[in-house]
């Protein structure tokens, strides 16, 4: 074929292959010459399969060699299993297939683009028009074989013809120069392989698709191509598979920068035993950039068959093997019971079934316990010796881990790339889309560079990932059998990090997404754990890693767990920890009913989940031991987190004083601290202890006593109200449409979206503190908006500036993946820097907008901004700071170049070095002035002749003047070059000043982080100052997005004298609007509840569909928005602050706790009447209906009852119960309202209503149920039935028994005149009969 129809890019694709990609299983019985051959850029030429046509001479360059013209009689190649079994040996001494070495050692050659020889000369066969529509195969040298098409065409002016391969796909080619053969109706076909590559390069995996069966490839043994052998390659790492060629597939995300791999790839090769029979030198596999496979027409383009990746492999352990009976193959089932399938099923599946036995029937933990036995921990897994003893060190190495691990998949390093071997490739083909190696077992891997983006690819879809890296360097493993005498053959790797939702610190999403990932430790103590009756006692630890923040609380609770699934509700932590068997089946059920599908952990107690001694002991050594150290955690003065600590010889007395309170205080947090132990174990067990708690910023849990509101500061939203009233998640697909969450978030940075959750979530109750934010959010629009705008705008570009603080804080730490030992080729440093860099300039555009938005605004008027906007308060002052980080070095040629050259007086030991070096170098010049005056000539001077410097060049004429103690370095016509015995002195000084100037270079780095570290407070403080100012700017602009009116509400203070009231004219709807629900503006109304003249309850009647439901949200949501400092959708709105909103609303069964739909409704209420007090705002809508008319009436009417003349609270009371109207129409402390609507005549007698959305006073004489069913299409004939039926049931049940009495007597004497007439038997039977039923009806109802 012309060798020039496949472009490469401008690149050799045999440039740098990877070395530390090896084969996982069996050695092969092949033996390749030890006889290394060059790592060179060129294409190796096929064999001439013509003996008498000479073969070209092998070329030096990196140019790539077109193969000689195959003999036209020779066969097609064979794909049988015998020539495989017998691949050639590979000859010891280089030939035209295998050019020498141009330099002994392993360099990266110069790329040659375009010179590529000549081809022989070979006579060639011309077609035509006569060959359209015949069956060919054209034969692929790269892949080796032979594939079937059909020539659909001939273009005369080039000379080509169209063939159509059986795939489908289309090449243009010149079928005189190809290796071709005709194909003959009836001949067997050869074996058909998917096409991967013509031309050009050996840089794309060849990816076999078994279409009939395995036997075309041995996947343990060589059958590669000897030009995709890289020969004086000692990478493969240790001994893994020896002789095994693979290669790798990448998806094209994980293309591999070929160009970017070098000779530091030898120093990652490993040390071979001296006897093995197979060196590894020529088996490395090498990495191929499978990006480019789709640029090029020519090239035939690698189709991944979705149904050929498995579907399972989703979750902690491998479970038993299982037999597919119809399909008589044995397959091993995924970590979520998902099977492997398609292709995979067909490699995979029957090895696996028969290698890994242990893993199925047979299986045991490593304490080899079964599945059946109560202690068995998934988690691990017992390996037979008969397997171990067959693993080479490199499985047994990897084994060692997993067997540990059988929860989490291992990123496994080898060089410069993460492999995913056995059960973990199937997930990383599932999930990451990686292709699997050739081979017989599964192998899948990708480079370094994309640890960040697979990994946390993984961990949000809910796995758990075990970083194995590698923390040695071959040469460092043979040093070490040098020195220590070791019998090791695979380098040390160690485990390094483990990552899950609730540990992910790394990622690009992270970045962006602004949710926070909270990781939560539960415990519970008390009675509850053996009395299902008794109230719960919780410890609550929550950490947020990305940020370093940990929350602790301890609260009683309910048997409802009430204040629990607030928490559960509020956080939706994303990974839970617990004691194992130590929770409560309450608090289980709980857990499963208020999260979205968390990782749970499940610790030994006492053990991992530590109680409250062993925390205090435990994080006092921590704090003990870093309390001598002034970075970090701890100022110049050595405070620690802020608190001073005080002089003891106890570890307690290094507490940061949260932990110093509950461990000391008045009140009991033993609940507390031992859910600190739990989180602290966890994160110790993913390298994160130190890191969080370092620089962990502790908070209080609040709202979590629920007894005791006047002491709080927030208003109370319990799990039913943040559900009901969709303040964080619509109920039609968990999504945040339609909340009013997504209402009001306008907010331009990341920590200003949380900051705003979290004021959804826990409203204000104090008047002045609510009075504060509404004087900040008035000032912040209107004719200020245009600053406000300004300030948004300097803002809008900022990264998540409270994570990045996080990270930077955590890049000082040497653990995990930062250690010392760990082996990394990506330039981590730089990334580190830039980050740094990233983060100054950050803070340097916070504190900008901060002093421009001072500058603008008449803060003065609010308190609030005053504080937020003036330096030395909420704003810190860190302009001295960030005056230091400026004039330290020059930002941008640091980001730029990876490094930092720190301007004078930045840092003291650089400073140091450069003076040293000055003063050595003034000594240098110094001592050349006392030459010349010494030899008399002025002309003398210091030259440099390759790497000797400050030669003394001196004249020919004046050589015999030179001192005896000269020596003669150099000499050229006319001149002589001398070093003097000082200038000896003063290189030596200067290279020793020089190596240690280099080296404080190399430390300015994280030095200033130490730096930056040190005023973690001050940062953290800047960025909450911002984000509140994001915060109030949002609720400020808003409020425009209101459809009518709108108006700041006026807040009263509550006292013990006043009644509660919560007075709104023309309400409306925060979220709904006219143009969303398409019929119009929405409807306002005027709303009265409490105070000195007005009912304290509304209940609601009205028509179904008369938007009651709709009333009772907006009333909630606008005291919600009034107590955010926000303004209201209204005219006017005043109002009592309210300490708890309590929602019932909805019909909703919890069947995963066992709940039916009513048990349901009664326990929200349960929880009401046990909670709610006179400053509450209680909404009932339709309580009652899941059971029997009369039982349901009774409950409802009971409960109205106990909130009107117990509790005195507010609160809205929707039903359809009209009896209840008329029991409470005398009650002046219940006002009867209804939503208005009209009724006229329809069709068949069906009314037809027109509902208004009017709240009108007074009560509704029927639902007009009839209507709705109209509207849901019943059809006519049920429709009138349902008419009649319902004016039987409303003459038995109705409001009115007078008017019941009065039709019984008027139908008894109708039927007394009948019998006493002449009319016939048959009519009075029917009436008695009649009046027989209506009577028993009328009784029971009366009874």
């Amino acid at each position: 074929m012309a060798p020039s129809r496949r472009q490469t890019s401008g690149r050799s694709p045999l440039v740098n292959p990877q070395r530390q990609i090896t084969s996982f299983f069996g050695k092969s019985s092949s033996s390749p010459s030890p006889s290394p051959s060059p790592l060179s850029n060129h294409k190796t030429p096929k064999s001439n399969p013509n003996p008498n046509s000479p073969s070209p001479s092998p070329p030096i360059s990196n140019t790539k060699t077109p193969k000689s013209k195959p003999n036209p009689s020779s066969p097609p190649l064979s794909n049988n299993k015998a020539s495989k079994s017998n691949p050639p040996a590979r000859s010891p001494s280089p030939s035209p297939t295998t050019p020498s070495p141009v330099h002994p050692k392993l360099k990266k050659p110069l790329l040659v683009i375009g010179q590529t020889p000549s081809p022989p000369k070979f006579a060639e066969t011309t077609y035509g028009d006569e060959v359209v529509g015949k069956q060919v195969r054209v034969y692929w040298p790269l892949d080796k074989k032979w594939y079937d098409g059909s020539v659909i065409s001939y273009d005369k002016s080039e000379g080509k013809h169209m063939v159509e391969y059986e795939d489908g796909e289309e090449e243009s080619l010149d079928l005189g120069k190809e290796k071709i053969e005709w194909v003959v109706f009836g001949e067997e076909s050869v074996k058909r392989f998917k096409r991967l590559r013509r031309g050009g390069a050996s840089s794309f995996r060849r990816v076999v698709t078994d279409d009939d069966d395995d036997e075309d490839v041995e996947m343990g043994n060589v059958v590669e191509e000897k030009e995709d052998k890289s020969d004086g390659d000692d990478s493969s790492d240790e001994d893994w598979g020896k002789n095994v060629g693979k290669e790798v597939c990448e998806s094209e995300e994980d293309d591999v920068e070929l160009d970017a791999e070098d000779d530091l790839m030898d120093e990652e090769e490993l040390v071979e035993e001296k006897n093995e029979e197979t060196p590894s030198k020529a088996d490395s596999r090498k990495r191929k950039k499978t990006s480019e496979i789709a640029k090029s027409g020519g090239e035939k383009k690698i189709k991944t068959d979705k149904e050929s990746i498995l579907k399972g492999f989703k979750a902690s352990v491998v479970e038993p093997v299982k037999k597919i009976e119809e399909a008589d193959k044995v397959v091993v089932k995924g970590l979520d019971d998902n099977m492997l399938d398609g292709d995979a099923l067909a490699r995979f599946g029957a090895r696996e079934s028969e290698k890994f036995r242990f893993m199925g029937v047979d299986r045991r933990d490593a304490k080899r316990r079964r599945p059946t036995d109560e202690n068995y921990d998934p988690r691990t897994l017992y390996l037979p010796p008969d397997f171990v003893k067959r693993l080479t060190g490199g499985q047994r190495q990897w084994w060692e881990f997993k067997s540990k691990h059988m929860d989490k998949v291992l990123f496994f390093k080898m060089g410069k790339f993460y492999e995913l071997y056995e059960m973990d490739a199937h997930i990383g083909a599932k999930e990451l889309d990686l292709r699997y190696m050739k081979g017989e077992q599964p192998h899948c891997g990708f480079p370094e560079k994309n640890f960040s983006v697979n990994i946390e690819k993984l961990v949000q879809k809910g796995y758990r990932v075990l970083v194995v890296e590698q923390t040695e360097t071959p040469d460092q493993l043979e040093r070490r059998r040098k020195e220590k005498g070791s019998k090791d053959k695979v380098v040390k790797r160690e485990i390094c990090a483990v990552v899950t939702r609730g540990t992910l610190t790394d990622g690009e999403m992270l970045l962006t997404n602004p949710d926070a990932s909270y990781l939560m430790a539960l415990t519970e103590g008390g009675e509850s754990l053996t009395d299902e009756k008794a109230e719960h006692s919780f410890g609550v630890c929550l950490v947020d890693v990305a940020t370093k923040k940990i929350i602790l609380g301890q609260f009683e609770d309910d048997q409802d767990c009430s204040a629990l699934s607030c928490v559960l509700s509020e956080i939706r932590p994303v990974e839970i920890i617990k004691p194992a068997n130590m929770l409560s089946s309450v608090t289980e059920k709980t857990i499963v009913r208020y999260t979205r599908n968390p990782l749970v952990n499940n610790l030994a107690p006492l053990s991992e989940f530590w109680d409250a001694e062993k925390t205090i002991h435990e994080v006092g050594t921590f704090y003990k031991g870093i309390s001598c150290q002034p970075s970090s955690a701890y100022s110049g003065e050595g405070k620690i987190l802020g608190d001073p600590p005080r002089n003891s010889e106890s570890g307690s007395s290094f507490l940061p004083k949260i932990l110093s309170e509950l461990a000391t205080g008045d009140k009991n947090g033993s609940l507390a601290l031992s859910a600190l132990g739990g989180a602290i174990y966890y994160l110790r067990q993913a390298f994160l202890d130190e890191s969080v708690l370092r620089f962990a910023k502790f908070e209080s849990l609040p709202c979590c006593d629920f007894s005791s509101f006047t002491e709080k500061q927030h208003m109370v939203l319990d799990a039913a109200a943040l559900e009901n009233l969709e303040i964080f998640e619509n109920s039609r697909n968990g999504g945040v449409s339609g909340t009013l969450y997504a209402q009001l978030n306008q907010c331009i940075t990341a920590s200003g979206k949380r900051l705003l959750k979290t004021w959804l979530a826990r409203p204000l109750y104090n008047p002045e503190l609510i009075k504060e934010r509404q004087d900040a959010v008035a000032i912040l629009r209107g004719e200020n908006l245009p600053y406000s705008l300004e300030f948004r705008k300097a803002l809008s570009r900022l990264p998540d500036m409270e994570r990045l603080i996080a990270r930077i804080f955590s890049s000082i730490e040497v653990s995990g993946r930062n250690g010392d030992k760990v082996v990394l080729y990506e330039d981590v440093a730089k990334k580190q820097l830039q980050e740094f860099i990233s983060t100054l300039r950050g803070c340097e555009t916070m504190v900008e907008a901060c002093s421009s938005l001072r500058a603008s605004l008449e803060h003065d008027k609010s308190r609030r901004l005053r504080h937020l906007l003036t330096p030395g308060q909420s704003l810190p002052n860190i302009s001295p700071f960030m005056k230091y980080f400026k004039d330290a070095f020059d930002w941008v040629e640091a980001h730029s170049s990876g490094r930092i050259v720190p301007h004078e007086g930045a840092d003291e030991e650089y400073d140091l070095t450069c003076k040293t070096a000055k003063e050595l170098e003034f000594s240098l010049t110094k001592h050349l002035k006392e030459q010349r005056k010494l030899l008399g000539d002025a002309s003398i001077k210091y030259v440099t002749v390759g790497k000797d410097e400050y030669l003394l060049e001196v004249r020919e004429s004046l050589s015999g003047s030179v001192p005896q103690d000269y020596e003669l370095c150099s000499s050229k016509k006319g001149v002589f070059r001398y070093w003097t015995p000082t200038i000896k002195k003063l290189l030596k000084e200067l290279a020793q000043a020089k190596s240690e100037k280099e080296s404080a270079l190399k430390s300015i780095s994280q030095r200033l982080i130490g730096r930056f570290c040190e005023h973690q407070e001050e940062w953290r403080q800047l960025v909450s100052a911002t984000a509140e100012l994001d915060v109030l700017i949002s609720l400020a602009f808003a409020s425009d997005s209101y459809e009518g009116a709108r108006c700041r509400p006026v807040i009263s203070s509550s006292t013990s004298v006043d009644v509660p009231h919560l007075s709104a004219t023309g309400l409306g709807h925060p979220v709904l609007r006219g143009d969303s629900l398409g019929r119009g503006s929405f409807v306002p109304n005027d709303v009265k509840i409490g105070g000195s003249k007005q009912a304290s309850f509304i209940l609601l009647t009205g028509p179904n569909m008369g938007g009651k439901s709709t009333l009772l949200r907006q009333v909630c949501l606008a005291v919600i928005l009034a107590q955010i400092g926000a303004d209201v959708p209204a005219e006017t709105f005043e109002l009592s602050p309210v300490d708890r909103i309590f929602v019932r609303m909805g019909a909703k069964d919890h069947i995963m706790a066992g709940q039916s739909t009513f048990l349901t409704e009664l326990s929200e209420t349960a929880v009401m009447l046990s909670s709610a007090t006179r400053n509450s705002l209680v909404v009932l809508d339709e309580l009652g209906r899941g059971t029997a008319t009369s039982d349901g009436q009774a409950i409802a009417e009971s409960v109205l009852e106990h909130f009107i003349d117990k509790v005195h609270c507010r609160g809205m009371f929707s039903t359809h119960y009209h009896r209840l109207s008329m029991d409470y129409q005398t009650n002046p402390q219940v006002s009867l309202c209804h939503m208005g609507c009209q009724v006229g005549e329809g069709s068949g007698g069906v009314e037809e209503v027109t509902f208004l959305y009017r709240l009108t006073p007074g009560a509704c004489p029927k639902s007009y149920g009839v209507n709705v069913a109209r509207l849901a299409g019943l059809p006519d004939d049920v429709l009138q039935r349902a008419v009649i039926k319902s004016q039987e049931f409303e003459g038995l049940y109705g409001k009115n028994h007078k008017k019941a009495d009065r039709k019984m007597v008027e139908m008894i004497k109708e039927i007394i005149s009948g019998v006493a007439s002449d009319s016939d038997t048959a009519t009075s039977k029917h009436l008695l009969s009649e009046l027989h039923y209506k009577a028993n009806t009328y009784l029971r109802l009366t009874n």
